[in-house]
């Protein structure tokens, strides 16, 4: 059985390092045109060339997202940009749309393609096409089942990919093509702009939904067949299926989470990683302290999504509560010193001598940790760490790494 890619989010340079020390096998990204996520930091051409430089030192692929959909007076602009990688060299470009895809051929013919969600590739003949068109790769819908995606791979040559999303966000919509932020407010999703209008505050009165923000924009509803249709989602997770996912012939695991944190980032890949690393020691065996790291991290109620669902409608999808805010991120180590037991570290939110804190480390889970003493820059010993940002020393009871993130402890 082949060992699936794993491939993580990486929203800017911060993130993409961390998703490369904790485990990455390849990260995604965008530039500041033509993907699907305006709203992340991006990369601009310069930083494309450091980030694709940084992540090939190590071993790791760099895939581009050019998977909005252009309109034709865009497409001036679209050549140009592509004409602009030939010397960035990314492993693949990940495309929506057949006149991209065509234009990738044309202007970059030894770039990998692959196939966008947005495509919403549901069966072996959508992904047979996307082939036969110059398609490496293929990210299927998020909409399939866990049996569904088993007979594509096996009704397709085993040289073309199949990647799937494991963890993270999902769309009430079809794998992305959701016309409710264009209608609502004029961004239209499918081009990058989604203001996640299925995440506000929506308020029954009546026979009309109310916007928190927005009073004047009232929308008739109506019930169909005794129900109603609610529109936010819960995240994906799929820690605890880690065997059936690889088993099932997915190619790349992919996480969703450009516009989350790099803690985020970290500890999503690390823990996914762990799992990988279990199955294929040939002695898997599941640790229940997975899923606490994914509880970590911001997210909403957690489910499975389609993969083990009877029908489309029975995915367990809605969610009736907002983000669960993850573990305070205190600082990141960016030296150790044996002799001393001093570690140097960028802060990234308060800390206080005497909370709880955990350590986490590329391929374990957080451990609590015992801290003996903070200083400052100048070798002083202080109680906090007021300022945000700030440069920092600490003691704790054991060594670290660069790389190694300390976190808000449990308090109970």
């Amino acid at each position: 059985m082949k060992r699936p890619e794993l491939l993580s989010p990486a929203g800017n340079f911060e993130k993409m390092k961390a998703a490369i020390l904790y485990g990455a096998d390849a990260v995604y990204l965008a530039g500041e045109l033509f993907g699907m996520r305006a709203a992340a930091d991006n990369f601009s051409r310069e930083e494309l060339r450091e980030a694709v430089e940084y992540a090939h030192h190590r071993g790791v692929k760099v895939y581009l997202t050019v998977n909005t959909m252009p309109r034709e007076q865009e497409y001036a602009s679209l050549r140009e940009y592509l004409i602009s990688l030939r010397d960035i060299r990314p492993d693949a470009l990940i495309v929506a749309d057949v006149g991209v895809m065509a234009l990738v051929r044309e202007l970059l013919p030894d770039t990998e393609i692959h196939v966008s969600t947005q495509a919403n590739a549901v069966s072996a003949a959508a992904v047979r096409a996307w082939a036969a068109l110059g398609a490496k790769r293929v990210v299927l819908a998020r909409e399939l089942t866990l049996d569904e995606i088993r007979a594509i791979r096996a009704a397709v040559p085993d040289e073309i990919e199949l990647e799937c999303f494991i963890h993270g966000s999902m769309c009430i919509s079809y794998s992305g093509r959701c016309l409710l932020s264009g209608h609502m407010i004029g961004r239209d999703a499918n081009r990058g702009m989604c203001a996640q209008p299925c995440r506000w505050n929506y308020t029954i009165r009546g026979y009309e939904i109310e916007e928190e923000k927005r009073p004047d924009c009232k929308m008739p509803i109506e019930e169909i067949g005794g129900e109603t249709f609610i529109m936010a989602s819960r995240d994906t997770c799929t820690i605890e299926h880690v065997p059936k996912l690889v088993e099932a012939g997915i190619s790349s695991f992919k996480i969703e989470g450009r516009m989350k944190s790099a803690y985020y980032t970290a500890v999503v890949t690390n823990t996914y990683k762990m799992a990988l690393d279990s199955y294929f020691s040939g002695s898997y065996e599941y640790n229940p302290d997975w899923y606490r790291e994914l509880c970590s991290v911001t997210h909403r109620e957690y489910a499975t999504g389609y993969y083990f669902a009877d029908s489309r409608t029975d995915a367990n999808l809605v969610s009736d509560n907002g983000y669960t805010k993850e573990k305070a991120y205190l600082a990141v180590v960016t030296e150790y010193d044996e002799k001393t037991g001093l570690a140097k570290l960028n802060q990234r939110n308060k800390m206080t001598l005497g909370d709880p804190v955990e350590l986490l480390t590329p391929g374990k889970c957080g451990e609590a940790i015992e801290v003996l003493a903070l200083l400052d820059e100048s070798g002083e010993e202080i109680n906090s760490t007021p300022h945000p940002y700030m440069t920092f020393y600490m003691k704790a009871d054991r060594p670290m790494r660069p790389g190694d993130i300390i976190r808000a402890g449990d308090t109970e």
